[in-house]
């Protein structure tokens, strides 16, 4: 394919505040019955009825959430939506609106915009999400994207993180660690790129972990799953710092301590491959690694036999009495205390 070296560029200044809202927001469509009114308005109005509704916001701002050298703004769009869908997903809810917020720099061409609103735009039809909303303005220092979702859950269905028993078995969906891999390929790429620009990357034996780092999924199906197994979860997180970092969050909030298995985490062959090409232990990985957007969630023991042998869950350890701390229990069946040293928001 032939790159155009001259891209079309148009100014946002051309369009004004509320003229550049109308270009970016006119393809988004209203599917849930909760949305009464949309875009257009001072508000938006929602009607849950008898549910209860629940809401979560993050903030994805340049240089350190994101590397535009290797994230394409159309994954940024996507992903910004999957993050906050994942947490309504952690709450046992069923995501339903978002509104989009975004503060860009004078070097953001309109095109630019548009290809990350195309990413949003495709993320809010995969997850039936309405876009209903959002602000837009300047910034001195690139892009920062702010995202609040909203969802919708009977009480009964809710799960904290605060649930969890001293007996409860301890479960986590798919695999973990490959997207934080996925990210070390990308910034060995990025500094080969800026020793010699005339490099072309292979990264065919990397898709499944890059994938993982710039187009992840939320887990919105694991809801129904466990409906259908007819489990409740006690407690329920994301793992968007890292799964030790979660476990503890559970552990602290549910007043328990817990041990985690080394050989029971769910683990891809190419995610071990990389590690021994980085050098880097893949349990490490596994366990501090961010950004999988997989659910980690516990289970009351007797629930045991309706989840055994699903492949879409993994059960990783059992929670004990707090007293009996937070634990790795290695392979070779020695105990570790595991430390939080997954992503840190508010870091140096």
């Amino acid at each position: 394919m032939i790159e155009d070296k001259n891209p079309q560029r148009t100014n946002i200044g051309q369009l004004g505040e509320f003229g550049l809202i109308d270009h970016l927001t006119k393809n988004f469509e209203i599917t849930q019955p909760s949305t009464l009114k949309g875009i257009g308005d001072d508000a938006a109005v929602l009607d849950f009825k008898e549910k209860k509704v629940v809401v979560s916001t993050d903030l994805l701002i340049e240089g350190v959430h994101f590397d535009l050298a290797y994230v394409p703004l159309k994954h940024l769009g996507y992903k910004s939506v999957v993050v906050n869908v994942s947490d309504i997903c952690a709450m046992n809810a069923k995501p339903t609106q978002i509104t989009v917020s975004i503060a860009v720099s004078n070097r953001f061409p309109l095109e630019a915009l548009e290809e990350l609103y195309e990413g949003i735009e495709r993320a809010a039809q995969e997850y039936k999400v309405d876009v209903i909303g959002g602000d837009t303005t300047s910034s001195q220092k690139g892009l920062i994207i702010s995202i609040t979702v909203l969802g919708e859950a009977e009480e009964n269905e809710i799960v904290y993180r605060n649930g969890a028993s001293k007996t409860d078995l301890l479960v986590v969906t798919g695999d973990i660690g490959a997207a934080y891999m996925g990210l070390q390929v990308l910034e060995r790429e990025k500094q080969v790129f800026q020793v010699n620009p005339n490099s072309q990357p292979d990264l065919d034996a990397y898709t499944y972990l890059i994938e993982r780092q710039l187009k992840p999924e939320a887990r919105t199906d694991v809801r129904t799953l466990l409906h259908a197994l007819e489990i409740k979860p006690t407690s329920m997180i994301d793992i968007s710092d890292g799964l030790s970092s979660e476990i503890i969050h559970l552990c602290k909030q549910s007043g328990v301590g817990c041990n985690l298995y080394e050989d029971k985490l769910p683990i891809d062959p190419q995610f071990i491959n990389v590690c021994e090409e980085f050098n880097i232990d893949s349990t490490t990985v596994a366990i501090n690694g961010g950004e999988d957007y997989e659910l980690l969630f516990t289970i009351a023991m007797e629930d045991f036999d309706k989840i055994k042998g699903n492949p879409n869950f993994s059960i990783i350890g059992h929670m004990t009495q707090e007293s009996e701390g937070v634990h790795l229990v290695t392979r070779a069946n020695t105990k570790i205390p595991l430390k939080a040293r997954g992503w840190n928001a508010i870091s140096e």
